[in-house]
Formats: C-alpha cells, structure tokens, sequence
C-alpha cells in the first residue's frame, strides 16, 4: 500500500493544499483509513476502491473524521490516476453521489482536473447562529459584506458562507477551535467558508477545518463548488460564469481554483485545478 502525496490547485509543491492519495486501497479497514489519514497529517487523504464497472469508489479521510466529499483530494487523486493511467473521464462514487471528473494535460503541459459536483443547494442560517459564529471568529456584524448574505451552500458537503466587506478583515484570522468545532458540529458545517468578493469574479476564501482536525484549510475545492451554486441560487452573478477563487495566500500556500457556473439551475459546478507531486 502506498500513499501518494499531491497538491492540488496549485502549479508549485510549496502551494496549493496537500492530500495524501492511496490509488488502491482494496484491504484496508475504515479503521485503517482513519489510521493512515492521521499519520499523513494533511487536511484530507483519498482512498481509491476500484470496483468492477466503471466506477471508482473514493472515501475521504481528514486527521479526525470521514467527510463525504472533498475538491482539493479529488483533484488530486484524478491527477495521480490520470500520470499512471493517462488522461481520460473518470465516475467516482463518493459518499456524497456521483463525481465526474476530466484529466487534460492544458497548453502549458500541466495535467488538470476538473470535477463536476452533486447538485448544489443553499439553507438559511437564523441570526442567532451568525451571531455565534460572528462572536467566535471575533467579527462583528458591521465587518460584513451586506450584498452578500450569511447561507450555508452544500455541493457535497455543507459549508457556512460568510462574506467579510474587506480584505483586511479576512486577512486576520483567529478563533477557538473547541468552540467552533461544537458550533459546526451543532449544525452539520464541515467548514467555514470566508470570503471577500474583490470584483464580480474574483473571490477571496479562507475555510477553517477545525472539525478535520485543521485550523484552516488553504484550499477548499468543495467549498468554491458550494460557493458557485450559492452565487447561482442567489442571482448573485450573471450567468453562465467563470469564477476564480483565491486562497491559501493567508498562510504561505498560494492556491487558484476555477469555477465554472452553469445557468441552468440544479446542475453540477464545476471545479478546476492543477495538482503537482511533493
């Protein structure tokens, strides 16, 4: 059994946001999964059951727990695959529903992925619950962007959008893990999606992962899915749209994730990105 280990969205090692990859996991125990995610230590680590049709099982491990989906070891492991198997479509089977994901070599030739998620969907949150999370991020109320509302998105796994008015604002982070692991956990997140709109197609993200064991994740593929549809269901953007989300600058792992929104409500967003071996 061997663990890969890439970066996705991202063209240099030292960006992007690592995962651990096992391309064969036949044999291994959820035990053992949780084990092996543990000890590689990064945010996420994909393990590949290949299957006798034409998908491919993936499970998603964090140093804590299972999650349903994750974009940044998705990408990832569609990258691996593709430089053993070449490029090509791929179905993955995930415990949040069906995944399809392309392999490409782009002009520049690198490899790149792109995943289309589950469709999308967005909740409300009550003020109470912004307010809590308001007072553990140490934000207040008036420090956020009024276009664009508090919601919690799904394309796979639940996100709590919350859209600072400044790049400053953003910029510092800082938070009680034990706190805001019991107020995620309280209702279904599995991060935090912070974000600063710099133009109409420019975002800004940070994502707190502290229910994974991570104070912050530099790159989140699942939350910019989350984030498009949000943007969609919300009219929030012309449509079709190509959006770009930056993040990971924060903290030293620059990261770039393409986001393709069809018009067409209910369909999948799109999620592009490179990946490179460490």
């Amino acid at each position: 059994m061997e663990v890969l280990r890439y970066s996705a969205f991202t063209k240099e090692a030292r960006g992007g946001n690592p995962a651990g990859v096992v391309l064969d996991a036949r044999g291994l125990s959820s035990a053992d999964m949780a084990a092996i995610a543990k000890e590689v230590g990064y945010s996420e680590t994909a393990f590949v059951l290949p299957a006798e049709g034409p998908e491919l099982e993936v499970r998603y491990f964090s140093p804590a727990v299972e999650v349903p989906f994750c974009g940044h070891a998705t990408i990832a492991t569609a990258v691996a695959y593709a430089q053993l198997h070449g490029t090509g479509d791929l179905t993955l089977s995930t415990k949040a529903g069906i995944i399809g994901v392309r392999t490409q070599m782009d002009a520049a030739g690198w490899c790149a992925a792109t995943l289309t998620s589950v469709p999308p969907r967005t909740a409300e949150v009550s003020d109470a619950q912004v307010e809590d999370l308001l007072a553990i991020l140490g934000w207040d109320a008036s420090e956020l962007d009024p276009d664009l509302a508090p919601r919690a998105a799904y394309a796979g796994a639940w996100h709590v959008i919350l859209a600072a008015a400044t790049r400053s604002r953003l910029a510092h982070l800082d938070y009680d893990m034990p706190k805001l692991t019991r107020l995620m956990e309280q209702n279904g997140w599995v991060t935090v999606s912070l974000v600063w709109r710099e133009s109409g197609t420019v975002f800004h993200a940070r994502n707190p992962f502290p229910t994974g064991g991570v104070f912050e994740d530099p790159a989140t593929g699942a939350a910019a899915a989350a984030l498009g549809g949000y943007l969609r269901e919300r009219r929030l953007i012309p449509l079709p749209a190509e959006v770009t989300v930056l993040q990971g600058h924060d903290m030293g792992r620059p990261s770039s994730i393409t986001v393709t929104i069809p018009e067409e409500q209910g369909t999948g967003i799109g999620i592009t990105g490179t990946a490179v071996p460490i």
